[in-house]
């Protein structure tokens, strides 16, 4: 057994199939089967479940997965690593929560192509649960998110703080007024949302447990429904800077230890950083020290 069976392994088990095997690994399929069956006889067990649909793992398979991943991944940091000259260039693979994205990685993202044209630059959105999960399946390199963050496998760096106000329909001129309604209803997006859960610890510190809520996939389709009246939400005060000002919502600051939230850049601690992802992020800081000093 050596490292291109274990990386032929994990490609069958991780498709489903042979065939689909093959066309990832650019090889034709006899021989990805008979590498297989070469491999089931070295260790003397069967790997996969054979049927009509494809593969599927045996017990003795899902127990060599986890090495066979490893070993896939190793493979490939290291490729990375020496193919890496310091330049950015190659796939570079981000998330992002969508409020950051919106508020403070739109104005990076035309000057980080222009400057590094050799790189082909992915941003995917999602909850900070989701983008942890990302970080840790190594669907991405890094991702931004709300902070603390603590898994013993990631790091975070500071990068942002936002300050979250509460958004409500314009009627309510205070917060009293708004947690003073029988029938609180959150307008929020799925579950694992940061700011969500920072919601919910707001409104039970203020003896509301069991808010009812209303849940939808996109910022603008929320800040509507709060707009129209059925419902609160929470977000960071510059994001709905344009929308306060033209009326539709009224927004209400928190006390400080409420308000602040930090965002933070989540990594693997096993995993170097590609060029690519170091230069984004120097530009994103940089960008933050001169808005900070006009």
């Amino acid at each position: 057994m050596d490292a291109s069976d274990l990386k032929m392994f994990e490609s069958v088990a991780r498709l489903g199939g042979m065939n689909r095997a093959a066309e990832e690994l650019n090889t034709v399929q006899s021989n990805v089967t008979q590498r297989i069956k070469r491999l089931e006889d070295e260790l003397g067990t069967p790997l996969f479940d054979r049927h009509s649909r494809g593969v599927s793992l045996t017990a003795a398979g899902k127990r060599l997965m986890p090495y066979a991943r490893d070993i896939r991944n190793i493979l490939e940091d290291a490729r990375r690593a020496v193919t890496d000259d310091g330049t950015p260039a190659g796939p570079l693979i981000l998330g992002s929560l969508e409020t950051t994205a919106a508020l403070r990685l739109n104005q990076h993202f035309t000057s980080f192509v222009s400057s590094w044209p050799n790189v082909d630059f992915t941003l995917r959105t999602g909850t900070t649960q989701e983008l942890t999960d990302m970080v840790l399946n190594r669907e991405v390199e890094g991702a931004f998110g709300c902070g603390p963050v603590d898994h013993p496998d990631l790091l975070t760096d500071p990068v942002f703080n936002e300050q979250l106000v509460i958004l409500s329909a314009p009627g309510f001129k205070n917060l009293d007024d708004v947690f003073a309604r029988p029938d609180v209803r959150m307008v929020v997006l799925r579950r694992g949302c940061s700011y969500r859960q920072r919601m919910e610890e707001v409104l039970t510190r203020r003896g509301i447990v069991t808010p009812r809520i209303l849940e939808f996939g996109t910022l603008e389709v929320i800040v509507s429904t709060v707009a129209a009246g059925l419902g609160i939400t929470m977000l960071p005060k510059t994001l709905v800077g344009h929308t306060w000002q033209s009326g539709n919502v009224a927004v209400h600051t928190l006390p400080s230890t409420e308000a602040s939230v930090e965002t933070v850049y989540i990594h693997r601690r096993d995993t170097r950083q590609s060029s690519a992802a170091v230069a984004f992020l120097d530009m994103v800081r940089q960008g933050m020290t001169a808005q900070a000093a006009e």
